[in-house]
Formats: C-alpha cells, sequence, structure tokens
C-alpha cells in the first residue's frame, strides 16, 4: 500500500499538469493547445479563396486610406490634426478598458486631467503673464518624460536581445514586456504632449497678440523688451548672467525668455521666430544635440500617430467590409 501511494506521489510530482476534456478524460495543457489548433485549422479547411480574398480587401483598404489620410492632410490640416489627435486619444483607452488594463487607464486620466487644466488656462482671453510659463513647464516636463522612458525602454529591448537578463536570472519575455511597455508610453504621451503643445503655443502666442497662425500682419508692435511668446518684460539683455533665467537673442535679433523660446522650438515644434517668422538656428541657442528637434523623430511620431489612431479604424472597417460581403 505504502509503495501504490509513493508511486502516486512521484507521479504527481513529474507529470505536467493535466485538465478535463470535454468528455471527462484528463488531458495536458499542451494537448489541450495541440487540440484547439488543430481545430481552429480544420474550421478554416478549404477556405482558402476566402482567405485570399479577405487579404485583397486589406491590402486595397490600407492604400486607399494612406491617400486619404494623405490628401486630407495637405488640403485641411485643421481638421486632420483635430480628428487624429482625438482619435489617439480615445481608441486607446477604449481598447484598454476592454481588455482591463487598468495601469493604463490609470496614468491616461492623470494625463488627461492635467493636460486639460493646463490647456483650459492656455485658451483663456485675456492670457494671464504667468500662463505660458505654466504652460510650457508642463509639456517640457512631459518631453523629457517622454524621452527618458523612450530610452529606457529601448536599452531594455536591446539588453534582452543581446541577452544581458540571463546576468540577472530573469527571463527574456519579463525583460521584453518591461521594455516595450515603456517604449509605448514614451512614444505614446510624447505625441499626445507635443500635439496638444503645438495647438497651445500657436494659441497662446495668437492671444498674446504678436504672433498670426495664418501668417498675417501681427496685431500688436513687439516693444524691444517685451517677450513675444508671453507677453511679459525682459528683465535682462540677452549678454547679461542670469541666475534662474537668461534671455535669449535670435539671429532675427528679436530677444526672449529662455524657457518660452524653449517651449516654442522644443514643445511647439516651432523652428521660426514667434515675430517676424525668420528660420531659427538652432545649433547656436541648443548645444545638447537631443534638445533639437530632429526630423527623423518627427517621422517617427508621425507613424505612431498613425498606428495608434488610424490602423485600429482601419482594420475596424476592413472587418465590417469581410462581415458586408459574407467571408469569415
Amino acid at each position: 500500500m505504502e509503495e501504490v501511494v509513493h508511486q502516486q506521489e512521484t507521479v504527481s510530482h513529474h507529470d505536467p499538469p493535466v485538465l478535463k476534456g470535454d468528455h471527462g478524460v484528463l488531458i495536458s495543457e499542451h494537448e489541450k493547445h495541440k487540440l484547439s489548433h488543430d481545430a481552429v485549422h480544420k474550421a478554416h479547411k478549404g477556405h482558402e479563396s476566402m482567405h485570399a480574398q479577405m487579404l485583397l480587401i486589406l491590402m486595397v483598404t490600407v492604400l486607399v486610406a494612406q491617400v486619404v489620410l494623405v490628401e486630407w492632410r495637405k488640403r485641411h490640416f485643421r481638421s486632420y490634426q483635430g480628428a487624429t489627435l482625438a482619435a489617439m486619444w480615445v481608441i486607446p483607452l477604449v481598447l484598454c478598458i476592454r481588455s482591463y488594463w487598468w495601469r493604463f487607464v490609470f496614468f491616461w486620466l492623470l494625463f488627461s486631467s492635467i493636460s486639460s487644466l493646463v490647456l483650459r488656462k492656455a485658451l483663456e482671453k485675456p492670457l494671464h503673464g504667468s500662463t505660458p510659463r505654466l504652460v510650457y513647464k508642463w509639456f517640457y516636463f512631459l518631453h523629457q518624460i517622454s524621452c527618458g522612458l523612450g530610452i529606457i525602454g529601448y536599452t531594455i529591448i536591446m539588453a534582452t536581445f543581446m541577452g544581458l537578463n540571463l546576468i540577472f536570472g530573469a527571463l527574456p519575455a519579463t525583460w521584453m514586456d518591461c521594455g516595450i511597455l515603456l517604449l509605448f508610453y514614451g512614444l505614446y504621451y510624447g505625441v499626445l504632449g507635443r500635439d496638444l503643445a503645438e495647438i497651445a503655443a500657436e494659441t497662446m502666442a495668437s492671444n498674446a497678440g504678436f504672433y498670426t497662425p495664418a501668417g498675417t500682419i501681427p496685431n500688436r508692435s513687439l516693444d524691444p523688451n517685451v517677450c513675444a511668446v508671453c507677453g511679459n518684460r525682459l528683465l535682462l539683455k540677452a549678454e547679461e548672467e542670469a541666475i534662474i533665467e537668461k534671455t535669449c537673442r535670435l539671429s532675427c535679433n528679436h530677444e526672449f525668455h529662455e524657457f518660452c523660446i524653449r517651449g516654442w522650438c522644443i514643445v511647439g515644434k516651432k523652428q521660426t521666430c514667434p515675430y517676424c517668422r525668420e528660420k531659427v538656428d538652432l545649433k547656436k541657442m541648443f548645444c545638447n544635440p537631443w534638445e533639437r528637434p530632429h526630423v527623423l523623430y518627427g517621422q517617427l511620431l508621425d507613424w505612431i500617430r498613425w498606428l495608434v489612431a488610424w490602423q485600429p479604424l482601419i482594420l475596424l472597417l476592413v472587418q465590417g467590409i469581410s462581415w458586408t460581403l459574407g467571408l469569415e
């Protein structure tokens, strides 16, 4: 009797976990996965022509959607920007709520609450003197956080490919999931923050009266001792040393608060003077290469916009067309 009990204990320790099948037969997890895989293949057997039609519909829909989006962006940039921003803001939230990813929902609510309050102050008329500095500080902080998260996530992914996780005894999947998560958070909130900052930058500068988005003549003439971004007076000259914030002079000889012009160029994605629209020499103003808005980074953000905002809608459209045609 003791030998039988000992043999049963040995089997329970070494055998894989077993589950009950449809007929009460005990099967392992691997066998259950194999049966499920075979059932899927059996259900789709003989559907090769139908799958080819679905693939053709997908390719044509993606191509047509890409052309429509490019033309929309060229002809009506404002409406395209607003629709893209709304889709990027809402679609990930809906997908995460459906998948019960509450961590993303928490950070999304935190980001949306603070950004909404900041944007509300940026859209106020008349514009309060301290508002531009507050807005630029918030979005510049977001810019730095998103860049940091992106770099850390990318580093973790590369370290996983090189096998550094084995030194710490961690599984590759754990490190890869962590790296992808940080990279996504950095890129997603970086894109949202830059788009919101661009809207806030143009609105505040336009409300101050020294800048017009359409390129017409400004409403007010610029005093030499006034910053054209925030409308406040400049306390120091460009050549004077500063403890907290210095005054920056552009190549067009217009002067601005350092933080205002940094927010205008880095956060607001502007590379022109806020008053005369002359091209800004970023190499003289920003010595650190990571502070310059590169073209490659802008293309990456455009790709993220398409991936997050429009790809789910395109796939939903493809599913709707396939369902209408009776394709499975």
